[in-house]
């Protein structure tokens, strides 16, 4: 990868002081004391931030700050529509707040929104009883996802996740030159293979026996879920961060909370869709859509680190991306994931 330190002071996000962060938060009424502090998100810029006085009863808010020329103002619309029509729905989700009747403000350049804060731990996804309760909500949240589609929000497909990533990387050399035949080589085979689902297709059309499609979380994994101890008010899961909200399978929002050997995965799935099919049936064709959404997310992931690689805090964070060494694991996991892809899917 290029040394980002000639174009860094061009990035956006090197404008975004703590004086502009300040003055964004003043520009619609809500004056911070001056204590502020960074908040773990690589994507966009997000801070905690102490207000002189509360605000709906809230005396600490997180500002975000989204990541510029990422989504449009209708699709962060969209993110806000969904996170109000959970929480409507008595979901634990965290919404934006609404500040002189608007959830999206401008500033200097900026999208931003601010939202209460809220406080807790990972969830312990070795307790069962913990996975029953997420899957609960996780039916919640799609019972109200597939209330209707998203308008301008993208789908998650083959096409969005690996097609259009490769080509980006391909044409901007990122790939090591070494390894770049055999990178192209395996996720072309991989692609055969995830494409044989017609849900995962750019040119899917719902046929009236096939798995929905609807509103998803997006990004579910345990650092956007908050653990609230059940001795505190409000106990159990709170789902933070809708950013990555998309349409695609249900499933995509359960197989990130997996981890471990092929039996202790059948297992955590079988706690999540326990709880989850207490509100809604879920779709055991979905299974085999694991293996394909890990491929996927593993080809997205490598081209939005390429992407962000401008932005300074990119290069301190993640020193491994880009090298030889990078792009060969790449082919190799892509090389263990074609073989996972023709094994029979998890279980519940």
């Amino acid at each position: 990868m290029n040394d980002p330190a000639s174009s860094a002071h061009h990035h956006p996000y090197a404008s975004l002081t703590p004086d502009v962060v300040q003055d964004a938060l003043a520009s619609i009424g809500l004056w911070g004391d001056g204590r502020m502090a960074a908040l773990n998100s690589f994507e966009n810029r997000v801070y905690q931030i102490h207000l002189e006085s509360p605000f709906e009863g809230h005396d600490q808010v997180v500002t975000k700050f989204y990541r510029p020329d990422r989504w449009s103002d209708a699709q962060i619309a969209e993110e806000h529509a969904f996170a109000t029509e959970l929480v409507a729905a008595e979901i634990p989700a965290v919404p934006p707040l609404a500040v002189g009747g608007q959830t999206l403000h401008h500033f200097g350049g900026f999208a931003f929104s601010v939202s209460p804060r809220r406080g807790g731990r990972r969830p312990e996804l070795e307790d069962f009883e913990v996975l029953e309760w997420i899957g609960r909500f996780l039916a919640r949240i799609h019972s109200v996802g597939a209330a209707r589609p998203f308008a301008v929000r993208p789908a998650l497909n083959a096409q969005n996740f690996a097609r259009e990533p490769r080509d980006w990387l391909m044409n901007h050399a990122v790939i090591a030159p070494e390894v770049q035949t055999a990178w192209a080589a395996a996720l072309e085979e991989a692609l055969a293979l995830i494409e044989r689902h017609p849900m995962l297709r750019a040119d899917h059309t719902p046929e009236p026996d096939g798995m929905a499609c609807i509103r998803l979380h997006g990004d579910c994994h345990p650092g956007n879920i908050l653990w609230t101890p059940a001795d505190l008010p409000q106990p159990g899961p709170h789902f933070v961060d809708l950013d990555d909200a998309r349409s695609g399978p249900a499933v995509q929002d359960l197989w990130m909370l997996l981890s471990g050997e092929r039996r202790q995965q059948n297992q955590q799935l079988g706690a999540l869709i326990d709880g989850y099919e207490q509100f809604r049936p879920f779709d055991r064709r979905e299974l085999a859509l694991i293996e394909p959404l890990r491929t996927l997310r593993l080809v997205h992931y490598s081209a939005w680190l390429a992407r962000r690689w401008d932005d300074p805090a990119f290069p301190i964070n993640f020193p491994w991306f880009g090298s030889r060494d990078y792009w060969q694991s790449q082919v190799d996991m892509l090389v263990e994931q074609i073989e996972a892809m023709q094994e029979a899917p998890l279980v519940a």
